[in-house]
């Protein structure tokens, strides 16, 4: 792997983190295109520090929500702050026992299977445009809205569905606010992404990595300049109903994966 490589790589995961078009799916078809022949642990290790990159960028941007979360939890009152933050916990057991129970079936799925990807695109494709036809509305999320949202964050771990598609569509298709949508479903993945680092790295699976530090610099600093950019921009284009661009976006990258694989 090259430095431009790992920038492209970088830029993509940052952009596609926030953007409902899925980074897990865009990163696999890059890779592929690319041509990318890292071993399984330079991979692994590229992956979780673009991982990181994007999630610090979204530290960044909602510093201030996240602090709030942390301090809701540990203040044990029954107030606003305290139960959004155990909507957010709520949120997040889907996922984390998915990846839990289902680790070694799901690592199966990122190997360069563009098909599957493509047909996960269109899927996507298709939740974006029903979402966007949706009405707007101003209702918050509540404790069974959280847990159908991280349902949803659950199955995107499939290359190829945008995690922040499906639970930004799917918060839309409740009903809640289109802006609340984004946040919460930004916030929610922080500590499922950190969480999963913090098991990479004590699983001892990075131990063996041989990545060139100037490499994974590249990276990192790719994907958390872009993850900056794309998270704002996400927001207010959620805001202004403009998700059906992103759907028209899916389906001709999934077409296009497709095709890809027969040749």
């Amino acid at each position: 792997m090259s430095i431009i490589e790992a920038i492209i790589l970088g830029i993509v995961q940052g952009l596609t983190e926030f953007l409902p078009v899925s980074s897990s799916g865009h990163l696999e078809i890059t890779k592929t295109i690319l041509g990318d022949n890292s071993v399984p642990e330079e991979s692994l290790m590229m992956t979780v520090v673009l991982h990181a990159a994007t999630a610090f960028s979204t530290i960044v941007i909602f510093r201030k929500e996240i602090t709030e979360i942390i301090t809701g939890l540990f203040q044990f009152k029954n107030n606003d702050q305290f139960q959004y933050s155990l909507k957010i916990v709520l949120s997040m057991i889907p996922a984390a026992a998915v990846g839990v129970l289902f680790e070694d079936q799901i690592d199966q799925l990122f190997g360069g299977q563009i098909m599957l990807v493509g047909f996960m695109l269109l899927l996507t494709g298709a939740l974006l445009f029903l979402a966007d036809k949706a009405k707007s509305t101003l209702k918050p999320v509540n404790f069974k809205n959280a847990f159908i949202i991280g349902i949803a964050q659950a199955i995107a771990i499939l290359p190829g569905i945008s995690r922040s598609g499906a639970t930004i569509s799917t918060s839309v298709l409740l009903g809640i606010d289109r802006e609340r949508a984004a946040r919460f479903s930004f916030l929610m993945v922080v500590p499922l992404i950190l969480g999963k680092m913090a098991k990479d790295i004590l699983s001892g699976d990075l131990a063996a990595a041989q990545t060139e530090t100037t490499l994974l610099i590249a990276g990192f600093a790719a994907a958390f300049i872009a993850g900056l950019f794309a998270c704002k921009w996400m927001i207010a284009l959620v805001k202004r109903s403009q998700l059906k661009y992103f759907s028209f976006y899916c389906f001709l990258v999934g077409l296009g994966a497709i095709v890809y694989s027969f040749i």
